[in-house]
């Protein structure tokens, strides 16, 4: 299956898995890494120390910043923001970023924003518009600022 990249998107990388698609408006630079059947609403952004597995679903206006990574199968939703410096000071970029995990199988609400250096679980739930700022364990689901987990039922 064939990689589909809109004609108004802005995609430099040639690390496309087959079946992925990438909507209109969406910046993917050189060094992307994109697994295979991953869909990008329109407005994404992916910089290049970005690795993604198969089979992730990425919501409108969702920024990639250095140091993600996502294993498959994950959904995150529209707008969320996954930041890279706790401590952003103008002109001063740090060496390298520490790197943000999303384990297989999790989902990140839309609005929700992750601290850099975290790990979110396998299959793993980010409520909408929850803070992250420490890492979320497989299987639960945390909501709220600063996110916490939510009690099973």
């Amino acid at each position: 299956m064939a990689v589909s990249i809109h004609p108004l998107a802005d995609c430099q990388s040639m690390a496309l898995g087959d079946g992925t698609l990438i909507d209109a408006y969406c910046v993917v630079l050189p060094r992307a890494v994109i697994g295979a059947d991953c869909r990008f609403s329109t407005h994404c952004f992916v910089e290049n120390d970005v690795i993604l597995g198969d089979r992730v679903s990425i919501g409108h206006g969702v920024h990639l910043w250095d140091a993600v990574r996502i294993e498959h199968d994950v959904t995150i939703e529209a707008n969320v923001t996954i930041t890279t410096d706790r401590y952003p000071r103008s002109k001063q970029y740090p060496d390298r970023y520490p790197t943000t995990m999303i384990r297989a199988g999790a989902w990140i609400g839309a609005g929700s924003v992750l601290l850099p250096g975290i790990t979110i679980g396998e299959g793993a739930r980010v409520a909408a518009g929850a803070v992250v700022v420490g890492d979320v364990e497989a299987g639960s689901t945390v909501a709220g600022n600063p996110a916490r987990p939510l009690p099973l039922r």
